[in-house]
């Protein structure tokens, strides 16, 4: 077994023939050695027989190698409330901890350890956790938490559950000041989901990482249904359905390859600006292929990712949330090797329509970046809010205000190209000039109204289309009217509510040039504990 770290590194029989401070030192490689074997082979195939890697092969696979340095690898468990149940005292305490570098960056982490008392957290486990997520705060280093554990430690009571507070007010502590990571790799239950819930990004691995607030067991007792943990809580499900989980792999190794991809787009800190990488020169600033991607029937739908992949540096977009609300897009991209976020409107999915879950998706996006110095680019195709008693019922006003309060808060530079549709409310949402957008572009197939020429003619000319002898001869007359005199973005230009209309091919161009311009831009915001976002 090797994690990788400094400690383990070392050859032992090497040591074993050394003769430094006689007894002293053989009682180190004794305990050394008893460390060792307490990882037995029957414990690492039981955790392979699942699919699952050990501790110390994660933390191996996610740091640069022989950077790892553990800490509190010789602590052992508390022996309070043994009488109730047997408790292990297996050096570690069921979690490995410590620092090491990812792509020669500082980074602090945790790897909760299942074949070890299941990962159990008791009191000395927790303040393991709290001890190095403490230590990244202080270093302004990005803190990631590998979790597969069976939750609190009965046997522990209530000193395992304020093991658990100490972790989550501390992860609270750190928000918005160092990037925190989860990334589930077995079971997350109970009180336990509340960690990686409040961190900044959750993965998940299909198959063998599930979370929970009460479990199968609970769930057919107490509503007399069968389900599975899967269903109930898998990567599916919370990368679907509940947008718990942001990115989910196949398998373990794949996770942990993406993470330490996705941190590279992430500064260390909220001091420091993202990394920039080296560019390779070989995306066009001007690519005509972008006047050829919106159709000409503002009808037809149309993949907002290929207006992305053509606007930031080639395959350098890291799509995240990929399969959560589906009709907004997140994630992150380099121009010319420096970080931006995008936002974008999916015509391809429900019209590109805002709803509840992509209001919410696209605000925590946002917040994220605004808080680690990361600019937005938005690129807009919005025919509205989703209509219907659903939307309205659980609160469309609420969570729409939400995205609307994030773009409004957000003092890194923001910039917008409108692509296609921009009516109504979801307009002004969507980083509008009034919003405080720093450079809005629209394309000339852009359309800005209050609502979209359907919805507008048949409302303005409600009497005139009953009396007429060819109704639809004369929709079509006034539809194509609405878009000359009303919706054409030439007229917002000209009133300037956006800055430019745009040739689709300059749109990189035009991005890069902005965020040149906006590279110093400093915001005086006022003075206040916090603002009250509509949660």
């Amino acid at each position: 077994m090797s994690c990788g770290c400094h400690r383990h590194a070392a050859d032992y029989h090497t040591l074993t023939k050394m003769e430094i401070n006689g007894k002293y030192f053989r009682s180190y490689l004794e305990r050394e050695e008893a460390y060792r074997k307490q990882y037995s082979a029957e414990r690492i195939k039981r955790q392979h027989s699942k699919g699952k890697l050990t501790a110390h092969e994660r933390i191996a696979l996610l740091f640069d190698s022989g950077t790892f340095e553990e800490i509190d690898a010789y602590v052992t468990p508390s022996d309070q409330g043994v009488e109730f149940g047997k408790v292990e005292m297996a050096y570690g305490d069921g979690v490995v901890t410590g620092h090491g570098k990812i792509d020669g960056r500082l980074v602090f982490a945790f790897a909760q350890d299942f074949t070890i008392m299941g990962g159990s957290l008791g009191i000395v486990h927790a303040r393991k956790i709290a001890k190095v997520q403490e230590m990244a705060l202080k270093m302004g280093a990005p803190f990631i938490g590998i979790n597969d554990s069976g939750g609190a430690r009965i046997q522990e009571g209530i000193a395992s559950l304020n093991g658990y507070a100490a972790i989550f007010n501390n992860i609270i502590q750190s928000s918005g000041i160092i990037p925190q990571l989860s990334v589930i790799m077995g079971p997350a239950a109970g009180g336990a989901v509340y960690a990686p819930a409040l961190t900044d990004w959750v993965f998940m691995t299909s198959n063998t990482s599930y979370m929970f607030v009460t479990g199968p067991n609970v769930v057919r007792e107490v509503l007399n249904e069968e389900i599975s943990s899967e269903d109930l809580g898998g990567a599916e499900v919370h990368a679907r359905r509940s947008g718990v989980a942001n990115m989910i792999y196949d398998d373990e190794e794949n996770t942990i390859i993406a993470v330490r991809k996705f941190l590279s787009y992430l500064p260390s800190n909220n001091l420091e600006n993202p990394p920039a990488t080296e560019y390779s020169g070989d995306t066009p600033d001007i690519n005509p292929r972008l006047r050829e991607i919106v159709p000409d029937d503002p009808n037809k739908a149309y993949d907002v990712r290929d207006v992305i992949n053509l606007v930031v540096d080639r395959n350098s977009f890291f799509e995240a949330s990929e399969l959560f609300a589906p009709n907004i897009i997140t994630g992150f991209g380099r121009m010319k090797g420096k970080t931006i976020g995008v936002v974008a409107n999916q015509p391809k999915v429900l019209a590109g329509v805002l709803d509840i879950d992509s209001s919410t998706k696209a605000a925590r996006f946002i917040r994220f970046c605004d808080a680690f110095n990361i600019p937005i680019l938005t690129l807009e195709d919005v025919p509205g809010f989703l209509p219907g008693k659903d939307q309205e019922h659980s609160g469309i006003i609420r969570h729409g205000a939400k995205l609307l309060f994030a773009y409004a808060e957000a003092t890194v530079p923001r910039i917008t190209v409108i692509l296609r549709k921009a009516y109504g409310g979801a307009y002004i949402v969507m980083n509008s000039r009034g919003m405080g957008g720093d450079f809005n572009y629209a394309w000339p197939s852009a359309e800005i109204a209050v609502m979209g020429p359907d919805g507008a003619v048949a409302i303005l000319y409600r009497r005139e289309l009953a009396a007429a002898a060819d109704p639809v001869a004369l929709k079509k007359e006034l539809l194509k009217k609405y878009r000359e005199k009303v919706a054409n973005p030439f007229i917002a230009d000209e009133k300037g509510y956006i800055d430019e209309v745009i040739d689709p091919a300059t749109t990189r161009e035009k991005v890069l040039s902005a965020l040149a311009a906006l590279e110093n831009k400093s915001v005086k915001v006022p003075s206040r504990k916090h603002g009250n976002m509509p949660l």
